[in-house]
């Protein structure tokens, strides 16, 4: 079910879609570290802007944790410079600060507020936004991968999955390499304080989602039946699936499993403090989920090693951009000096 063999890849070029999010949790004091501290919530639009553009215009610098490892979208913009995606477009999901200089679409969809208070999301209208999408997507490659930047997002997509009544409680990862698991506990108890039983799908997932995730798993109910689409990341697209497999029944829609690739980095394949095979086992299918080997170990710039340590591990469609660069005969050496290249003249 969950292999490093990327037979499942589709062959040719992909388009490359980026659901770009802010929900008001990642501003919780120590529960992520996907950014600048203090600007957390500019991350999405800061790897929005580099992945289309090769720099950032919204800040001086790029996204990066407090022990300075750099974000995701580097290695995405350096397959994209190595073998061109058929299009970079962003998905504006509630962003606090429009990118620019990018390709974006706009869905009238505000930042979520934290889930410790209740994220005030209209799920079914961000759903249906999501299929609307989804049906109306004109692919341009042979395929689409759909990626994420959602700061604080593996915290949220946690809350959602127990909410919906899967046994995962440990399960999701997290950009930490010590995961402040105190903070996220506390955070997913307060979100789950306020949903009951009696509620349906669409309630609970107003107070403790965010529009990513609620987003992306309309979109890939409709986009997948009309082409394939690779969820690009780890257990927050993991949780995308969990939903779309959960609201299936509500919209009575199949999903088309077999149009479906779920593809992420060695980095979460290996994490210890997460296990996204027991999260995509709760399916009612069985899913195609693909990692990549790639690693820094030959890295002569040394923070890029703290990927190797556990730091950051995955975001802004990193998995899937490796699997892409091996399917169109980038190697291992070429993609990492291209990333030293950019991160040298960032």
């Amino acid at each position: 079910m969950f292999t490093n063999k990327l037979d499942s890849l589709p062959k040719g070029k992909a388009d490359f879609l980026l659901a770009a999010s802010v929900t008001l949790t990642c501003e919780i004091e120590g529960i992520t570290q996907a950014g600048i501290a203090g600007m957390i919530p500019l991350t999405p639009t800061l790897d929005a802007e580099f992945i289309t553009n090769g720099k950032v215009f919204s800040l001086g610098e790029v996204a990066e944790t407090p022990s300075g490892v750099p974000t995701p979208a580097i290695i995405t913009r350096a397959v994209h410079n190595l073998a061109p995606f058929s299009s970079v477009e962003i998905l504006d999901l509630g962003l606090v600060k429009t990118p620019k200089n990018t390709t974006y679409r706009t869905f009238g969809i505000s930042a979520s507020d934290s889930i410790a208070t209740g994220a005030n999301i209209d799920a079914r209208s961000v759903f249906e936004k999501g299929m609307k999408a989804g049906r109306g997507y004109e692919l341009k490659g042979s395929y689409l991968i759909l990626a994420e930047s959602t700061p604080s997002g593996t915290t949220t997509a946690a809350a959602t999955a127990l909410a919906l009544g899967y046994d995962c409680q440990d399960d999701f990862s997290s950009s930490f390499l010590n995961v402040p698991k105190n903070i996220k506990k506390e955070t997913i108890d307060s979100a789950l304080s306020l949903i009951n039983d009696s509620m349906s799908t669409f309630e609970k997932l107003s107070l403790v989602s965010d529009n990513m995730l609620i987003f992306c798993a309309g979109f890939l109910l409709e986009a997948s039946r009309r082409f394939h689409v690779v969820l690009a990341g780890g257990t927050q697209m993991a949780a995308v699936l969990l939903i779309a497999d959960k609201l299936r029944e509500d919209v009575l829609m199949r999903l088309k499993s077999d149009n479906i690739t779920l593809a992420t980095t060695l980095w979460i394949a290996n994490d210890e403090n997460s296990d996204i095979a027991h999260i995509l086992s709760h399916l009612s299918y069985t899913p195609h989920a693909i990692y990549t080997t790639f690693s820094f170990k030959e890295a002569s710039i040394d923070i890029l090693k703290k990927y190797d340590d556990g730091e950051a591990k995955e975001g802004v469609g990193a998995g899937a951009a490796f699997a892409y660069a091996y399917a169109n005969g980038v190697d291992n050496k070429k993609l990492l000096q291209e990333i030293e290249y950019i991160l040298y003249n960032t």
